[in-house]
């Protein structure tokens, strides 16, 4: 598989909708192939074990969980990523835009529990939805941090476990975001 020539072809076919401006003044990382030798765990929704995955992942986690989020209501999630910040996990948190319209949000109840909080406006929509565990295991897919996730909507999650490769190239992306967003007082 040719990486390089794969996404150039990818975006010599299809124009940019997006100015440098709107997409944040950079392009985003380059894509990587990755050796995956890990465990994966799968959920669905709706009224599937997705909720229970996120959950669990957290819980486990013991040095430092990265949140990107797009819809972020979801009480479990949001009460477990509380509970790792108490028991002193470095919990960080970048959220879309739509998290910060001067109502009380998931964004407000991480920053009412510590927890750092940057909203990624640079862009037209961060809709993002990965959570990176301990430098070593990754959380994506479709699945939104919110009970419509869970219980309406047919989402998915995927926690690969024990890639630091892979969640290095996440890390990588999360702190360009990061970059881009600022931060809530």
């Amino acid at each position: 598989m040719n990486l390089a020539a794969d996404r150039a072809a990818a975006f010599d076919f299809f124009p940019r909708h997006a100015s440098h401006s709107e997409a944040g003044s950079q392009a985003a990382p380059a894509a990587e192939e990755v050796d995956l030798h890990s465990k994966a765990i799968v959920a669905f929704s709706p009224n599937g074990e997705a909720t229970s995955v996120v959950v669990d992942a957290i819980g486990r986690a013991r040095s430092q969980i990265l949140v990107q989020a797009y819809s972020f209501t979801s009480k479990p999630i949001l009460a477990a990523l509380a509970r790792a910040e108490e028991r002193g996990v470095d919990v960080e948190v970048i959220v879309d835009k739509s998290n910060d319209r001067g109502r009380y949000s998931g964004a407000t109840y991480m920053r009412n529990h510590g927890v750092p909080v940057w909203v990624d406006d640079s862009v037209r929509i961060a809709h993002n939805k990965v959570m990176i565990f301990d430098r070593k295991s990754v959380l994506t897919g479709s699945f939104n941090f919110s009970a419509a996730a869970q219980k309406s909507n047919a989402e998915n999650v995927l926690l690969v476990e024990n890639s630091p490769e892979l969640a290095a190239l996440y890390m990588n992306d999360w702190k360009w975001r990061q970059s881009l967003s600022r931060r809530l007082p």
